[in-house]
């Protein structure tokens, strides 16, 4: 079973309680109570995901690890193509 079908099947048992709580379609006889906290939670659930991935992106930025010898090394790259275009007769 790949990923995303394992997050299918649980948003979808999720999404069915969900639905027979805040719907009560096979009249189960729940409290009022139920249904009144069941019909906001999928905002919390939105509102919860956005702030994890913002702390996981948040996070991620900070510990971006730099490439000075990357770098250092493209820097050189870039010289020898301007120096090669120069030979070529190409003015910068």
């Amino acid at each position: 079973m790949t990923k995303l079908l394992q997050w299918l099947l649980g948003v979808s048992l999720l999404g069915a309680v969900w639905a027979l709580v805040a719907f009560d379609p096979l009249e189960l006889s729940l409290p009022r109570t139920y249904r009144e906290v069941a019909w906001p939670i999928p905002l919390y659930l939105l509102v919860s995901f956005g702030c994890y991935s913002l702390a996981t992106v948040g996070y991620r930025v900070a510990t971006f690890n730099d490439c000075n010898e990357a770098a250092r090394e493209l820097h050189e790259q870039i010289k020898e193509a301007k120096e090669d275009l120069r030979k070529k007769g190409l003015k910068m």
